[in-house]
């Protein structure tokens, strides 16, 4: 009776039970192995490289099960909370193709039937968990202060004792009813504890869905449930919050596994059902050798605003995270290089149980995979979209030659081997300045790439008779290259290996040095498409403007 009392004096406002709660978020009417899933990201700041992963691997789950995919805010540490977090949780996930089933649509808003999905605005239902387990003497309020807390630990560390407010540590443990009351109405201040039936000596097993069977000790701890703001810790309030929402799956990153033992323990004092748990690896980065953990302060890539700045197209991003959780991804890629993503079946059990190691230069080579893929229109549109942002020199260049540009972006594109340029739309400048006069003619000499053998004045020479007998209206790539053949060899360019191995003195280079002359005097680039695609693209009138330019040089 006593402890009944003081439930009431500590909650004299709530007056509903756990169960009336249990009755309102009824399980959910889904197919049988339907997942239900959830993100559940503190608003402390703007999206990580390793939660878009984790948001993946739930969506996924839950999508291809025909499940739920949650957004729940877990904003109980409300001194740090980041404005603006929530809306960009949002974006950044719809941005990368994961949009809610329900849970949160905004700072406020919310969308789906067992929310409020916010755990600020969830306290009642926590307190009414909170209230049954201090009736039932499961939980009680702590009188002690920051400073005696402090120096207890100091104790513990001192005498080598594990440390923490558990057994005989925990001052306010055995604290009668009469005695809880008389501190409240004195107004002593307190948090409620978890009053823990744990036992160091007793191992529980536990089958974690990706570290496979795992053993702890029991969870000694009276962790806290309910801090002096009057919000519940993470431990509390998503145990009731998976358990109401008819979480099934609890896929979250491997930090969290030491935490385990007293999640587990909350769920049985609370009689609730528990959802599996599965425990994704650390995103890690080779640094000099060594592993370490991706850093939100040294690594660029760590934050999710880095890959649109540099212009990686959100699928590539999506496809290479794919790589990361089942490594048969890349031969479900090359088995169906036109599939969609979503038909690639997520499988936790072939997650790596070590830290997934992030390698740019796959990710560069996975996002060209992409890129090539693409239909010229559709690069023209991501390109012009990313560069209306980050560059806006390009964009003005490219949209005001719209036809040219998107002609420029089919080089290649229709061919068993589509050309792979570029990883990242910060890339394409470079690769296409050329096209552009206003970019082109800004040049010097010293930026033209030229042939090993070739010299700027024998580059010169070949361009001058070369601008006079090309045929600008050559039906075809073969028939282009014949001409140029037949204009190399009048000028003592030799067009085969073996007779310029055999007598060098006899010719001065290679017809391919005649090629390079060319390619340098229209795009004072080495390494291009085919000349004959880019003098088509540029037309007659523009190459033979460059060619005179080139003889200015």
């Amino acid at each position: 009776m006593n402890l009944q009392k003081l439930a009431n004096i500590i909650f004299p406002n709530v007056d509903e039970t756990p169960e009336y709660y249990t009755v309102k978020y009824p399980k959910r009417n889904l197919k049988e192995g339907a997942k239900v899933t959830r993100y559940a990201p503190s608003p402390t700041g703007f999206q990580h490289i390793g939660g878009v992963f984790a948001a993946l691997i739930n969506e996924r789950l839950a999508s291809q099960s025909e499940g739920v995919f949650c957004l729940r805010i877990e904003d109980t540490d409300q001194k740090r909370e980041v404005d603006g977090a929530i809306e960009d949780t949002i974006e950044t996930m719809h941005n990368f193709g994961m949009d809610f089933n329900e849970g949160m649509i905004g700072q406020e808003t919310f969308k789906g039937e067992y929310g409020p999905y916010r755990q600020s605005q969830r306290a009642e239902i926590y307190n009414t968990f909170a209230k049954a387990l201090i009736a039932k003497g499961l939980a009680y309020p702590c009188f002690c202060t920051v400073e005696e807390l402090t120096a207890l630990r100091e104790k513990q560390v001192a005498e080598k004792i594990t440390p923490g407010y558990y057994g005989e540590y925990a001052k306010c443990r055995n604290l009668t009813p009469e005695e809880a009351i008389a501190k409240i109405e004195a107004g002593q201040e307190y948090i409620l504890r978890l009053k823990s039936p744990g036992n160091l000596e007793n191992r529980f097993e536990f089958h974690d869905l990706i570290k496979g069977d795992i053993s702890f000790p029991e969870n000694v701890q009276d962790i806290v449930l309910i801090k002096g703001d009057g919000l519940p810790t993470y431990h509390f309030a998503h145990v009731v919050d998976d358990y109401l929402m008819r979480t099934t799956h609890v896929i979250r990153g491997e930090e969290w596994l030491s935490s385990l033992p007293i999640h587990i323990q909350l769920f049985e004092i609370l009689g609730l059902e528990r959802p599996e748990y599965a425990h994704i690896p650390t995103i890690m980065k080779n640094d000099n050798g060594s592993k370490r953990k991706l850093s939100k302060r040294k690594d660029a890539e760590a934050a999710v605003s880095y890959y649109k700045e540099v212009g990686y197209p959100t699928v590539s991003v999506i496809e290479y995270l794919l790589n990361i959780i089942n490594s048969t991804y890349e031969d479900w890629r090359a088995e169906n290089p036109t599939a969609d993503y979503h038909e690639f079946p997520v499988d936790l059990d072939k997650m790596s149980k070590s830290g997934a190691l992030f390698d740019i230069v796959k990710l560069n080579d996975v996002s060209k995979n992409v890129i090539c893929k693409m239909k010229a229109n559709v690069v023209y549109d991501n390109y012009v979209a990313w560069a209306k942002e980050f560059d806006t020199e390009m964009y003005g260049l490219v949209t005001a030659n719209e036809k040219m540009s998107k002609e420029i972006f089919n080089i290649d594109k229709d061919g068993p081997k589509p050309r792979k340029d570029y990883a990242k739309w910060e890339e394409v400048k470079e690769v296409i300045f050329y096209f552009y006069d206003e970019l082109f003619y800004k040049e010097t000499a010293e930026q033209v790439e030229l042939p090993k053998t070739v010299t700027l004045e024998s580059a010169k020479e070949i361009i001058k008779v070369y601008m006079n007998k090309y045929k600008a209206n050559a039906a075809s790539q073969e028939e282009w290259f014949d001409d140029l053949k037949v204009i190399g060899l009048e000028l003592g360019y030799c067009a085969n290996r073996k007779d310029y191995k055999a007598y060098p003195d006899q010719f001065k280079g290679m017809i391919s040095d005649v090629a390079g002359a060319v390619r340098a005097a229209i795009s004072h680039r080495s390494n291009t498409p085919d000349l004959y695609t880019i003098m088509s693209i540029l037309g007659k009138d523009k190459v033979k403007e460059r060619f005179e330019k080139f003889l200015e040089i």
